[in-house]
């Protein structure tokens, strides 16, 4: 059997047995939900509510602030409390809408797409963004937006990012379990969108199960093929999964779509069933609450604006308390500063560790082996980055490509120096696309 893999990568402990057994738990929502209006890349969104104003779940309670915008829903109903700067978990205060729950579950009307299969482009686009769904895997770009190339009639390939080769996170695995009919609906209305689409689901071989469910839903799919990636991270990004489905390239001055492709993760496929086939905007997702340090690890679908620290009550709390607590995977996840941040959009875990091994180790020179070059996925040098990084050699780094780095973590994973080449290299291209925006 083919095994569809892209070159360079690492295979870190994947952690994935700590939650992958378990059913989704369903949350409930808590008396304060918090709405931040910004839960995506682009223009905040614009509140369109008042202190004071009852909302249904569902209301739209934030415009779109823009093209690359997305508007906010509640996922309860209940009285807007105010309308504030909140912190989120980047540590970033940002303006929120705060509402007092109810508990009385009032829900707008639905608002579904009659008969999708024969609506046109424009109707199903349009129900996409009024539902604000956004990319759900973390980057948040706006899924409307991706939805709307310059030129649809060449785009060839729709991949559903069902690799989820994040470390530790097993919510798109049991999506795919528990759910795969909305996933193949929604991947069939994507490429409804594409007259000239193929629909690719892109799984690792570590789901066997998932793997042979969704072939055999598929069948009879001619226009639909599941392909087995081999397990390695970081196959779920974006390039390398491109490379690994279809052979094609792309680098970090293009777009999947320069290449025919577009690419969405699960929940965001699963997301867009939901806008078009039960006319339900995006409110609730699926969350990893795992680690070594978590009393019970598992996967709840949670009413976005819950915060961290009522959904790690919801779990049973911790056992050990946590030397480092993450929002994400170990590899693409940033350590939070505290747990009393709302839930957004494109929360997908949240990771407590009793030991931080990365704390407890010393950096070191760089001893020029090697090792970060051959599992960098984007062909460049890490060491040769970090240091143009460091030393502020803006030139140099561009020269090497620095642009190229995915961000992914793999240098730092294997160098034997123990240096923090990623976050050196992520700090300098922070710089340089800070500077192409102005």
């Amino acid at each position: 059997m083919t095994k569809y893999t892209f070159s360079g990568g690492v295979h870190p402990f994947d952690g994935k047995s700590l939650s992958k057994d378990k059913p989704i738990t369903k949350l409930d929502a808590q008396k304060e939900m918090v709405y931040p209006l910004s839960q995506h890349i682009g223009a905040p969104a614009k509140a369109i509510v008042a202190k004071g104003d009852h909302v249904k779940a569902g209301q739209m309670i934030a415009e779109s602030g823009g093209f690359v915008s997305a508007p906010v829903h509640s996922s309860v109903s209940g009285t807007v409390k105010n309308i504030e700067p909140r912190r989120t978990v980047t540590g970033d205060r940002v303006m929120s809408i705060i509402i007092e729950n109810d508990e009385a579950c009032e829900w707008v009307d639905p608002d579904p797409v009659e008969d999708w299969e024969h609506a046109d482009r424009e109707t199903i686009i349009h129900a996409i963004r009024n539902a604000g769904v956004v990319g759900m895997g973390g980057a948040g770009f706006p899924t409307a937006v991706k939805l709307s190339p310059k030129e649809p009639e060449k785009i060839e390939y729709i991949i559903a990012n069902c690799a989820e080769c994040e470390p530790y996170l097993t919510s798109d695995y049991r999506r795919m379990l528990e759910e795969p009919e909305k996933l193949v609906t929604g991947l069939k209305i994507i490429m409804s969108l594409f007259p000239h689409a193929h629909g690719i689901l892109a799984i690792e071989d570590n789901k066997p199960d998932c793997i042979q469910l969704l072939r055999k839903m598929t069948e009879n799919e001619p226009d639909i093929d599941v392909r087995a990636l081999q397990t390695k991270y970081p196959q779920g990004a974006e390039r390398a999964l491109i490379f690994a489905t279809t052979g094609r390239m792309i680098n970090s001055t293009m777009l999947p779509a320069d290449a025919g492709c577009i690419v969405d993760n699960v929940d965001t496929i699963v997301a867009i069933y939901h806008a078009v086939v039960e006319g339900i905007p995006l409110t609730e997702r699926i969350v990893t609450v795992t680690g070594d340090a978590v009393k019970d690890p598992r996967n709840f679908k949670i009413p976005i604006g819950v915060s961290y620290d009522y959904l790690l009550e919801a779990d049973g709390g911790f056992v050990k308390d946590p030397e480092k607590i993450i929002c994400g995977g170990p590899m693409m996840g940033f350590a939070m500063y505290g747990l009393d941040v709302p839930t957004t959009k494109t929360s997908t875990a949240l990771l407590a560790m009793t030991k931080d091994e990365v704390a407890a180790s010393e950096p070191g020179p760089c001893i020029r082996c090697g090792k970060c070059v051959e599992v960098c996925p984007g062909h460049v040098m890490p060491f040769q980055l970090a240091n143009c990084a460091e030393h502020g050699d803006e030139e140099g780094f561009l020269k090497g490509n620095g642009m190229e780095c995915c961000e992914c973590g793999c240098c730092s994973f294997v160098c034997p120096a123990k240096r923090h080449l990623t976050q050196s290299i992520k700090s300098m291209r922070k710089i340089q696309l800070g500077k192409r925006k102005k």
